[in-house]
């Protein structure tokens, strides 16, 4: 969810350094941090165009920091907010994404088992670790993948 449909990064870039320095906290552990990011641009619409094409069944797939509980409330919320019903039910919070079955995963990190999902990795968007895009830069991106950019 968090660097794919939702702008983590964009929410770090927004806390002052001094003030995160001196808390000493983890940003992913900031309680509130996820409860009112922004999309990914492009995220919405082309979720939408993928469910509306009726050739997949669509899941949320994240990890939620073990140590910020209001997290995992605020991840389904968001998802509430910006999908309304379509992932009603449909939100699977794990830190093992290599035990889920599916045809393909779209994340933006290796981390937590995505490296080793048994169907297709779409590696997306940005790699803030080497300072790269991934194979699957944007939204147009992966909506190329599946052949349904118009």
């Amino acid at each position: 969810m968090d660097g794919v449909l939702a702008d983590f990064s964009k929410a770090i870039a927004n806390i002052p350094a001094k003030g995160l320095a001196k808390s000493n906290i983890e940003p992913d552990n900031i309680p509130g941090i996820f409860e009112h990011l922004e999309p990914i641009v492009g995220a919405i619409e082309a979720v939408k165009k993928l469910n509306n094409s009726g050739q997949y069944e669509l899941f949320i797939l994240t990890t939620a920091p073990w140590d910020n509980p209001s997290a995992w409330m605020h991840k389904r919320l968001w998802v509430e907010r910006y999908f309304g019903e379509l992932f009603y039910k449909k939100v699977i919070i794990t830190h093992r994404k290599d035990l889920l079955n599916g045809d393909y995963l779209i994340d933006d990190r290796i981390a937590n088992g995505a490296g080793n999902f048994k169907g297709s990795h779409l590696h997306f968007g940005w790699d803030y670790v080497n300072d790269k895009f991934n194979k699957y830069p944007n939204w147009e991106a992966i909506l190329d993948y599946f052949k349904l950019n118009d």
